[in-house]
């Protein structure tokens, strides 16, 4: 059966709207006629705002630019592969590569049609990475004084004498960055770039023009722009989350390393890069190698130096200097006086899991301080209510109180004194009873007894 001219204008109408290419058509008088989907969502804009009306009334250029789509109308020539910046009816800046051709028929001129790719957030992209490649942290910066968290420092500190790749492994939340930030600021590389990305943010049809660049007419679209690695020339680049690294591209960032060359897309040109790689991983490697989404040669190349972050849950003595140190923060930022939290929080936090780690810990003290007014102690009840509705393991029976005359980080300590001496003559001196009830390890409680120098001696 053959299609009426009705059902084949539908069609057309359907295909237009719904191809993933930004269409923007005008007839001769410089009046827009098709405008598509595509289009509307990179130009941020509606077909109230476009249609029918004059081009050179909805956009504005740069000085010294031009309409390519006006161009081609006017001059009756093609026009390929050309950038373009301009801005929509509300001034937001939009950057496209245009394929542009008149249209005639019947010998007549009729119009002109545009073919729009979006490249702004690749611009945008770009212009960020260029202009943060500081880093903020210091080793000085990371908050904790517990053995296992020293161990990690000091591992981290050992591998700024050296050029070798790192690979930092730690659950979200736990301060990979921070880490990775100063190894770079303690090494010969300090005073050259510090480059990050995201591996996990970027879609992956983005991510390999991100980090090898691009060669003009590689793709549809394609502009000359560095990649990351050319970026960090002579700095640090760290590829946060590799884990979220599909394989392929884990094929080429091996011969990168492997070669210390980058080749740009769509370029025969290999430049020599010199970068030290840090990346990071919030899983177990093994398990990611084992289920076939890490490389291992790629995991051997890179876990040269490796950092393993422990997480807060098992490092709980570090949560009073954490929360000393927030509560510094916030104060600061938010022109309040909170002194310190109360012993039913300090009890709740000593116990919490944290899956959200040191993150987590700081945005619970930042969510409760936004909810208090003059008051200088975080309670129960301004705690998150997600926190709230958890019922605490522990209640106590007893009023605790600490000298508000000390340091703070010596009120917490008190503080968490007499909640393990309360727990413990609940349980009458009983280790593990004690252990279990405070959601801890036994070893973890008798090296927290002796470093607070409790005994059970007397308890009944």
């Amino acid at each position: 059966m053959t299609m009426t001219d009705a059902q084949l204008k539908v069609l057309y109408e359907q295909i237009i709207e719904r191809v993933d290419i930004g269409i923007h058509a005008i007839d001769v008088s410089g009046k827009t006629i098709i405008y598509n989907k595509k289009m509307r969502d990179l130009e941020s804009m509606t077909a109230e705002d476009v249609l029918h009306k004059d081009l050179r009334d909805v956009f504005a250029f740069r000085e010294n630019e031009h309409s390519t789509l006006l161009k081609s109308l006017q001059q009756q020539q093609q026009v390929r592969n050309v950038k373009q910046t301009y801005f929509n009816n509300r001034g937001v800046e939009i950057t496209t590569v245009n394929q542009t051709f008149p249209v005639e028929a019947e010998d007549a001129l009729i119009g002109a049609v545009e073919l729009a790719t979006d490249v702004t957030k690749m611009e945008r992209l770009i212009r960020h990475k260029l202009a943060h490649t500081q880093t903020d942290y210091r080793f000085e910066h990371i908050s904790g004084k517990s053995a296992s968290l020293q161990e990690a420092i000091d591992v981290a500190k050992r591998a700024t004498r050296t050029q070798s790749n790192v690979l930092i492994i730690g659950e979200t939340g736990t301060g990979k960055e921070l880490f990775a930030q100063s190894i770079h600021a303690a090494s010969a590389r300090s005073v050259r770039p510090f480059v990050s990305q995201n591996c996990a943010a970027i879609p992956d049809s983005l991510i390999e023009s991100i980090l090898f660049g691009t060669t003009k007419g590689a793709f549809t679209g394609a502009v000359d722009a560095p990649g990351l690695f050319e970026q960090a020339q002579g700095g640090t680049l760290l590829l946060d989350e590799l884990n979220s690294l599909n394989i392929h591209l884990q094929a080429k960032l091996l011969r990168v390393l492997q070669e210390k060359k980058v080749r740009r897309l769509g370029s025969t040109t290999e430049i020599p890069v010199d970068v030290r790689v840090i990346a990071t991983m919030n899983e177990d490697p093994i398990d990611v190698i084992r289920a076939e989404r890490l490389r291992k040669d790629l995991y051997y190349r890179l876990a040269v130096i490796t950092v393993f972050i422990p997480p807060l849950r098992e490092r709980t003595d570090d949560i009073p200097i954490l929360i000393g140190e927030f509560l510094q923060k916030y104060n600061a930022l938010f022109e309040m006086r909170v002194e310190r939290i109360s012993p039913d929080v300090l009890q709740f936090f000593m116990q919490h899991d944290w899956p959200g780690n040191v993150r987590e810990l700081a945005h619970a003290i930042e969510a409760s301080m936004n909810v208090m007014q003059h008051e200088l102690e975080i309670e129960m009840h301004h705690l998150p209510y997600h926190y709230r509705k958890q019922q605490p393991v522990v209640q106590p029976t007893l009023r605790i109180t600490s000298d508000s005359t000390l340091p703070l980080a010596e009120q917490l300590l008190q503080l968490e004194r007499q909640v393990i001496i309360q727990a413990l003559q609940q349980h009458e001196g009983h280790i593990t009873n004690t252990a279990k009830q405070l959601g801890m390890s036994r070893q973890s409680l008798q090296y927290r007894m002796k470093r607070l120098n409790i005994t059970t001696n007397g308890m009944k």
